[in-house]
Formats: structure tokens, sequence, C-alpha cells
């Protein structure tokens, strides 16, 4: 196409040029019909020279989009002339992607996951509480296996739908089934006051809502699994007051405020007509590009529920201390009060990394209707330190942290863990390999050594890939 209009201008500009020659007005006192005649052969010889100049010009012009066909993927093409057989590259027409197309009229809509898959030797999960009478073998396990849906509408509002292949189905411990995790809408037309509503994790513990995917250590702390409530129902207040007022620092306060049924993910009935109240305060007091990124990060907690007989208090993990001094879920015997409180605080200073918290729960039990609780108040509380350092940058991290949880029930019952490992972080978190050794042991078990030994070390790998 491009060859054509070239060719047809240039041809226009000649006829223009012998149309302004011969339009000139011949005057028989200054040119004869013999010079008049001299000029259109002069004309005519100037058109065939330009001519043979545009021809030349097509030619090499075809001769470079011969060698040198559009963009896109070539592939050999053989064909067979009868006598010889002939090689020669072509265009291979793209084929259309795949696509997903809307219902309605949402904004944005993104399809991820992860999966994360580990190998559990020696003694596994004693830092969980798990020996004695609820000792583990070694094995092969699928951690997580999540597929997401996020997306935003031009109403200002966003939502997520997740669901996990491998969570618990009820009907045998040892089996999985597929299980919503976040499900929700948040309206966010006001960054200082956002609207969230439907089934997410509840926001108290800086290490239960850091995401699974960004942990330096392979699982969490058996302080945060034994009291922070993890996911639940309900409806959310959340945001930054100083985003529009003052964008530079809009991460200098978040709070959040929750009310949730409290009795865990996936329930249709609330346990009784009470409700759980969870906030929490976050505030990046300063932020830096010192070594890369630096920042101090501050957080407290505070829980308060009233909870029915056969609610587990311990969604996560495990804070029932059972004779041999190893730890079961907590399900209630009986009605309780709980509250819990918690502070945290995270420094990043380009490769090093400093992670504390520190949580306590209030568990006093509640007579309903002449029914006693069936268990003696108690309180439990639980810290943990997280150390990292990238020896290579972006790519390997040493890991090193300090664990203790006293469940308070049983005298002398903590649980102590330290843990050595490294992260080894092929494309970020979207591709990373991790092993992490864990030593722990337990304080009941070593005041009782007839209940067999207090010692434990248990090896963990895993690979992680998000898509």
């Amino acid at each position: 196409m491009f060859i054509n209009k070239f060719v047809l201008q240039a041809a226009g500009v000649g006829l223009a040029a012998v149309a302004s020659i011969t339009a000139q007005p011949l005057r028989p006192e200054s040119s004869s019909e013999s010079a008049r005649i001299d000029k259109l052969e002069r004309a005519v010889e100037l058109l065939e020279k330009q001519n043979a100049e545009l021809k030349a010009e097509v030619n090499s012009l075809k001769t470079k989009q011969a060698a040198y066909p559009p963009e896109g993927k070539l592939k050999k093409k053989v064909t067979y002339d009868g006598k010889t057989y002939v090689e020669k590259a072509v265009v291979e027409e793209e084929k259309p992607p795949v696509y997903v197309q809307q219902h309605g009229v949402e904004l944005k809509l993104v399809l991820g996951g992860f999966i994360q898959a580990n190998f559990e030797g020696i003694d596994v999960s004693p830092f969980e509480g798990r020996f004695g009478q609820t000792a583990l073998k070694d094995r092969f396990r699928l951690r997580r296996a999540r597929i997401n849906l996020t997306g935003e509408f031009a109403e200002q509002f966003d939502f997520k739908l997740e669901g996990d292949f491998e969570n618990s189905d009820g009907l045998n411990s040892s089996r999985t089934a597929f299980e919503a995790t976040d499900i929700f809408i948040n309206w966010h037309q006001f960054p200082a006051a956002q609207i969230k509503i439907g089934q997410w994790k509840a926001p108290f513990g800086l290490e239960q809502t850091t995401p699974d995917t960004s942990l330096y250590t392979i699982e969490r702390t058996l302080p945060t699994g034994a009291i922070t409530p993890e996911r639940q129902i309900g409806i959310q207040l959340w945001g930054k007051p100083f985003a529009n007022v003052w964008p530079d620092q809009k991460d200098l306060l978040t709070y959040y405020a929750g009310v949730f049924n409290g009795n865990g993910r996936n329930t249709t009935v609330n346990d009784n007509n009470n409700f759980m109240y969870v906030g929490r305060l976050e505030s990046t007091l300063f932020k830096s590009k010192m070594w890369g990124e630096s920042f101090l990060k501050l957080g407290a907690d505070v829980l308060n529920s009233r909870d029915d007989q056969g609610t587990n208090i311990s969604q996560t993990l495990n804070l029932l201390v059972n004779p041999d001094g190893s730890l079961s879920p907590f399900v209630l015997p009986g009605a309780d009060e709980r509250t819990a409180w918690s502070v945290d605080a995270r420094l990043k200073l380009g490769p090093f990394d400093l992670i504390g918290e520190y949580l306590e729960e209030y568990v006093h039990g509640r007579t309903v209707n002449g029914v006693p609780p069936g268990f003696d108040n108690f309180t439990t509380n639980g810290y943990y330190i997280t150390g990292g350092y990238f020896l290579i940058p972006k790519k390997l991290q040493a890991v090193v942290q300090w664990q203790d949880l006293n469940p308070g029930q049983m005298g002398s019952d903590g649980i102590h863990s330290i843990l050595g490992g490294l992260n080894y972080y092929i494309r970020g978190d979207d591709l990373k390999l991790m092993v992490n050794y864990i030593h722990t042991w337990s304080d009941f078990r070593e005041a009782n050594p007839d209940l067999g030994r207090d010692q434990f070390n248990e090896v963990i790998g895993r690979i992680q890939v998000m898509f």
C-alpha cells in the first residue's frame, strides 16, 4: 500500500510539472514554434528519467520487504515443485490469546494463586505442641494450594474470592477438600473510611495478618496460632486517615475496627447472640531508601468475645494442654468470655529485618442457665522474635527465631523453640525455596520425665510457586 501511494504521488508531481510547462503562454515575440517543441521534449525526457528512478526504488523496496518479513514468529515451510524441495521462512500467524471476559462492568479482574509443598521430618511439628499423644509422622505435605480472583468496579468497590484445595473437609483429619478462605467486598471511595464485609482474617496480630507467601519462616509461631482468631465472618471499618490530607505520610496511621461472629470461617450460624470485637492500630514511623529500603512499623491489637460451649478458641493451632504436656485445639466445654491484646514491631534496615510480637489472652468461664463453664480461668501469653539478613542481596536470606508460649493451664507448661533457616529467592516470592531447622523443648515434660523425652528436633523444606 505504501509503495502504491509513493508511485502515485511521484507521478502526480511529474504531471504537474508538464502541466505547468504547457500552461505557460507562448508569446510569438519571444518564442518560436521550434523552441516550444524543444521544451516539451526536455519535459518528456525528465519524466522518463524520473520514471526509471521510481521503478528502481520500487524494486529495491520490494526486495527489502521480501528479505525482512513483517514482525512475528517465523517458521520453516517446505514446498515441492516436482523436482526439488524448497525450504523458506514464512511468518507464522499468531493465534488469538485466551482471555476471560467479565460478565459485568468490572474495571479490573486478576486471576492468581499459589502452591506451597513441604517435606517435614525427624519430629513433625513439635513446636506446635505435637508430641506424645498428638505426635505426627514424617511426611510430604501440600501445605496450601490456593486459587483466587480479585477485581474492582467503577463504583469504588473491590472484591476477592479465594479458596484452598488443602483444607480439612471435616470428615477425616487426614483428608483435604476445597474450602473458602477469603470472600469479601470492600468499599474504598474514601481511603480514610473504608467498609469491608465478608470473610477474611480478623485484624489481630502482625504475624497472623502477614500473607502466607511473605513470611520469613515456613510456618507461623505457636503463640500466633494459639491466641489469634484467624479468619472470621463479619464487617469492618478501616482506613488511613492521612491518605488524602498528607499523601506522603499515608502509612503514618492505619486503623481497623471489626465485628465478627467469632466462631471461625465457613460457618452459617453464630454460636450465640454475642459477637467478637476486634481492633488494631498500625503506624509506620519512618520510611527511607537508605540501603535500599528501611522503615519502622509499630502495631497494637485488642479483642473481646463471649463464646458458648463447643467453640474452638484456638482456631489455627493448639492451646489445650493434655496430660502428657502436648497441645490440642481448645474446644470450650462451657461458655467463656475472653479478652486478648498484643503489641508488635518491625524494623527493616536494608538487608536486615527484626520482627517481634507479644500476645496475651485472658479466658474466663461463664455460667449460663445454671451450667458451669467446666474449666478454670487461665491466662495465656507468648512472644516471638525473628531476625533476617540477606547474605546475597534479594537472593539468599538467613533467618533465626525464638518463640515461647505459656498456655497457663497446668503450672509449668511452657513450650519453647529456636529456629534457623535459609530462604533462596529464585524470583522473589513468586518462586522460592525455604528450609528450617527447629529445636523445641517442653517445661512440663522436663518436670515429669516419666512422660518421655522433652527435647525435639524438626527439619522442614518448602517450595513455593505463585502465579
